[in-house]
């Protein structure tokens, strides 16, 4: 393997391990960056993960401007979806999100794919979606990475996308009522 995808790899790792729970840009000087979210909600697993897989439901970005348009096949392969409805003479259109390539129901949610502006890039993404259990309720841990080619600054362009991934995250939580206990940047 490569010497400097290992070290990248590692200095993702060591980050992730000793990164402090919290809205944050994990990493942006490798080419790519790393964002971290997370809250915990009063709701189990069970109620978290069935509206996990419901983003039409919470999610806030949409090609159409209707979130109504967007479904999701929690299984590996699966796509992460919107419907473009067709305007005029023109027929209906699509856009793949994400692909779906990791599902364990209750636990974990994974998928690959640039969000919106990053697809028209040379990047790669990945949104991984962990549920634990935390007291009486559920910790949803967000974690986006993403890497690749882009002709903007990801330096520059991944507080953008931090607060994007936090809005997600964000309506997620007020979906299932709102947040019993919140990690904010630096604490």
């Amino acid at each position: 393997m490569n010497c400097a995808f290992l070290t990248i790899s590692a200095s993702l790792f060591a980050c992730s391990l000793s990164a402090p729970a919290a809205a944050e840009v994990v990493e942006s000087a490798t080419g790519g960056f790393a964002t971290h979210d997370e809250a915990v909600v009063s709701a189990d697993r069970k109620v978290v993960w069935q509206e996990l897989v419901q983003p039409e439901n919470w999610w806030s970005h949409t090609w159409s401007d209707d979130a109504r348009n967007l479904s999701l096949e929690p299984v590996a392969g699966g796509c992460f979806c919107e419907a473009i409805p067709a305007q005029g003479d023109w027929p209906e259109g699509s856009v793949e999100h994400m692909r779906v390539i990791v599902v364990i129901p209750g636990s974990l949610l994974r998928m690959s794919g640039s969000l919106g502006p990053l697809q028209s890039e040379g990047l790669v993404g990945t949104l991984t979606v962990t549920l634990d259990d935390e007291g009486m309720g559920t910790r949803i841990s967000w974690d986006y990475v993403t890497g690749g080619e882009a002709r903007f600054s990801p330096a520059q362009f991944a507080p953008v996308v931090d607060g994007v991934q936090s809005e997600f995250l964000a309506a997620l939580v007020e979906r299932l009522g709102g947040a019993v206990d919140t990690v904010v940047d630096g604490e």
